[in-house]
């Protein structure tokens, strides 16, 4: 079957990948409302096309925090990659160098930090960090990364505890035996109760600042007034994103949200935004209304399931090619 765009890839990894890992992918909140309204909000968004522009050369690479990317589309950060395919994060981190982006790194990899360096050396990598209760194990990640040479660290916000998944609770979903999460080994038994903090505050991000010389990003923001929150406490970046829908659920489409996050920021710091993006015209749409980068999760994964490395790169490349064509059409 040839592989034409990013809805290919779904349809070939809810068929192959077993029953349980397709559900924790898919899963989100409650009824899956805000999961699926963040791919129907971009349908709403049309664009107004000008004409006889000169589109015979454009150039779609950007900058992210001082970095360049070919083109502006990361990877998010998701956790538990081994699920989609057996090198797990190593291969993610491979895809991402070969096309010349940049990848987030989950704390719940299951592939180590030392690992995904490894594999893909002089990739662009920001790692994501979930502050635990166990503060010395937070702490001690942070410190990894940065000696590993992961250039971001992006705190994800909005996890006090964790989002009612229901195929996930009717599953009894878990990580097979011969899978771990590698990062936190040690640091505490994971699932039996929850490593998450409930008590982080925006004083936290002094606390992170004060261990870390890396840029921070702020990822799970969706309100102007968290954005003046997250710039006022000295943060370089924020994702505008509602954890793919499996969260809140009931909350804004993530490109709706986006249009209040670029407005109250003013430019002060870069915005990115991820959720629902599924073709190249959603990328163009996420730049015109203030995004500098897109990052997209569940289709990482598919490209993932398909043909590990090499299926990744696929779904990257059809991206690109998509938000080319758009740019160009669009004038």
């Amino acid at each position: 079957m040839a592989m034409v765009c990013l809805s290919d890839f779904e349809a070939y990894a809810k068929k192959y990948l077993p029953k349980i890992a397709w559900d924790y992918f898919a899963a989100g909140a409650d009824d899956c409302t805000t999961r699926d309204e963040n791919i129907l909000a971009y349908k709403r968004i049309r664009f107004r096309p000008r004409m006889l522009r000169d589109v015979s050369m454009m150039d779609i690479s950007t900058k992210i925090l001082g970095s360049e990317i070919s083109f502006p589309v990361g990877i998010a950060p998701t956790g538990f990659h081994q699920l989609a395919w057996p090198d797990g994060e190593k291969s993610t981190a491979r895809a991402a160098r070969a096309m010349n982006t940049c990848y987030i790194a989950s704390t719940y990899s299951t592939c180590t930090l030392e690992e995904i360096s490894t594999a893909a050396p002089g990739g662009l990598r920001w790692f994501q960090l979930y502050i635990h209760r166990n503060r010395a194990a937070s702490q001690q990640l942070v410190q990894r990364a940065e000696a590993l040479g992961f250039q971001g660290l992006v705190l994800t916000v909005d996890v006090p505890y964790t989002g009612k998944r229901r195929d996930d609770v009717r599953n009894g979903f878990r990580l097979p035996p011969h899978m771990k999460v590698k990062n936190l080994e040690g640091a505490f038994e994971v699932c039996k109760m929850s490593p998450l903090d409930p008590s982080v505050t925006w004083n936290d991000i002094y606390w992170l600042r004060s261990l870390t010389r890396l840029p921070i990003i702020i990822k799970g923001i969706l309100t102007r007034e968290d954005a003046e929150l997250a710039v006022r406490h000295g943060v370089q970046g924020i994702i505008v994103s509602n954890h793919g829908g499996r969260q809140l659920d009931e909350g804004p489409a993530t490109i709706d949200a986006l249009v209040e996050v670029v407005e109250a920021i003013r430019g002060r710091v870069e915005v990115y935004v991820d959720g629902g993006i599924r073709k190249g015209s959603d990328v163009l749409k996420a730049l015109a209304l203030g995004a500098k980068c897109v990052f997209i999760g569940r289709p990482a994964l598919w490209g993932l399931a398909y043909k590990g490395e090499e299926g990744l790169q696929d779904v990257l490349r059809i991206l690109q090619d998509e938000f080319r064509l758009s740019m160009a059409l669009a004038g």
